[in-house]
């Protein structure tokens, strides 16, 4: 479609042009049902076979083990940033947070509201540029979980390694980077996830837990944030996002039609290296933000020589048909969201871009 733009938005994010079309396609009736997706019950056998395809697809890019249970959700993943203490803190205990953003210091606020949190490790007096390595990772053996966001829009740093907590449970709030890359799940308690980045629209969230931590949480909150409750109603306790969760369906059968996680984790380092190298390539006009070790593949944030050549490159980029390249109000600069539904040829076409740019303004 020659009208739409490169959209680099860091969320809600582009979506596969194939997705859209076949969502335009079969909005006004589905299946013969002479009505919509979003106006088809929720216990219609039309929708639950919507629901439980996007449920065993999930499972199956994923890999996720037996022991987990897929669930579809509301509230975003700042529901879940309350949501995971309410279940898993009980009182006399405690958990770890390691803090890499903006984000994860707002899944510490709603934790320290629940009970006693022990800050494992935290990136801010360097504005957030790296992830804390191991060895400086101050863990309690004897927390009921740690907590981490694997990927910071913000700030544009990613977990290349996830942390070694030994038999406590980690929790991840992977909202900007889910079914990017493979992940070994033996590593994992609980993984959650806005949809708005790489599943589909906003209106759904993904959780995925062990089966243990389900069962072990919490009775004394209220029964609608209990993840016992909508594992043992298959995410139907109450009306679910329905459109939306056709929407990631949809996304899903795409992921898996390039190839599944393979060929998604290989096309994203193929746009990474693509871009990263345009920036070092030029040091003296791009600066990366994030340290080299810690670079996101779905976030890129950069600096230019001053403010008044970033304002010009939002301008120009978007004159030329890229945009949300402005990066967030907390910390300026430039930020490329490139998350799985940005083409390849996107991703070209901007560095090309900024290397014209950089000759002509540098």
């Amino acid at each position: 479609m020659s009208d739409r733009i490169w959209n680099f938005n860091p969320g809600p994010a582009t979506l596969p042009l194939s997705v859209l079309e076949k969502a335009k396609n079969e909005l006004p009736n589905y299946m013969g049902t002479g009505m919509a997706v979003m106006e088809l019950s929720h216990r219609s056998k039309e929708y639950s076979a919507i629901h439980e395809q996007a449920n065993q697809l999930m499972v199956e890019l994923f890999g996720i083990p037996d022991n987990f249970k897929v669930l579809f959700l509301q509230g975003g993943a700042s529901l879940q940033f309350a949501t995971v203490p309410m279940n898993l803190l009980k009182p006399g205990k405690s958990a770890d947070y390691i803090i890499t953003g903006s984000w994860s210091k707002k899944a510490l606020k709603e934790a320290k509201i629940q009970g006693t949190v022990n800050v494992a490790a935290t990136s801010e007096s360097t504005n957030f540029n790296r992830i804390p390595k191991q060895n400086e990772l101050k863990l309690d053996p004897n927390a009921l979980y740690c907590h981490i966001t694997s990927n910071n829009t913000i700030a544009g740093t990613q977990y290349q390694t996830f942390p070694d907590t030994g038999n406590v449970p980690l929790i991840a709030d992977m909202s900007s980077d889910i079914l990017s890359r493979k992940i070994d799940f033996s590593k994992f308690g609980l993984i959650y996830a806005g949809a708005q980045k790489n599943l589909g629209p906003a209106g759904v969230t993904l959780v995925i837990a062990r089966n243990d931590l389900i069962e072990s949480a919490r009775e004394d909150i209220p029964i609608i944030l209990q993840y016992r409750t909508h594992a043992e109603k298959d995410s139907l306790y109450n009306t679910p996002p329905t459109y939306s969760i056709y929407l990631v369906k949809l996304v899903l059968d795409w992921v898996k039609s390039l190839g599944g996680l393979s060929a998604v984790e290989k096309r994203n380092t193929n746009k990474g290296e693509m871009l990263y190298s345009t920036i070092d390539s030029n040091p003296e006009f791009f600066k990366g933000a994030a340290e080299k070790d810690s670079r996101s593949l779905m976030n890129v944030t950069f600096r230019l020589p001053n403010e008044e050549l970033e304002a010009k490159f939002i301008a120009d980029a978007k004159a030329a048909g890229f945009g949300g390249l402005k990066g967030h109000r907390s910390v300026g600069g430039i930020r490329v969201s490139m998350y799985n539904a940005l083409e390849p040829e996107g991703i070209k076409k901007l560095t090309e871009f900024m290397k014209d740019f950089a000759q002509k303004n540098g």
